[in-house]
């Protein structure tokens, strides 16, 4: 059930095979036709060498802003809803390759400590390949219980190596 009030929410995106750059163009024409939710804006999309196991292709990675009135719960299930839409297979290991990867960042100032929701989401600030990304659409976004994104994409790790791409 949507609230009343709209708030920024932040969509990690990810993928390491098949056409990650299209991957991530399906998921974000997804997005875009998410009910209660305004698509705003896109980042340009990074690659990384993959986190945890290393025999996998690197990950091409993105962040996608929008703004919505739906509560973080509701809005995590329309997120794994596009991730089961596009193939997503949640049998493999973790952090092992994967078709698409939506994680929800953040959702404005709102926090959440669940089983299986964390908002903000668990690790951010240690990510490179989310604050980079992050940085070039929401900069002055302060994270809840963290500062804004742009001084902690400053202070990023540099692991996993990690480019800017030019396409969008």
């Amino acid at each position: 059930m949507s609230g009343q009030r709209w708030r920024p929410a932040y969509i990690g995106v990810g993928s390491n095979l098949e056409s990650p750059s299209q991957q991530i163009a399906a998921a974000n024409r997804a997005l875009g036709k998410l009910d209660d939710c305004g698509h705003s804006q896109i980042s340009p999309l990074y690659r990384s060498a993959p986190l945890g196991p290393v025999n996998q292709p690197d990950f091409v990675n993105g962040v996608v802003g929008l703004m919505t009135r739906l509560e973080p719960r509701a809005l995590f299930e329309q997120l794994q809803a596009i991730e089961n839409s596009l193939g997503r297979d949640r049998s493999t290991q973790r952090w092992g390759p994967r078709i698409i990867d939506l994680d929800l960042l953040a959702c404005g100032s709102l926090r959440v400590d669940e089983e299986d929701l964390q908002v903000p989401h668990a690790g951010i600030t240690e990510r490179n390949f989310v604050l980079l990304p992050w940085a070039d659409i929401a900069p002055g976004f302060v994270i809840p219980g963290h500062r804004n994104v742009i001084s902690l994409a400053k202070e990023a790790p540099a692991e996993p190596p990690i480019e800017r791409l030019d396409e969008k």
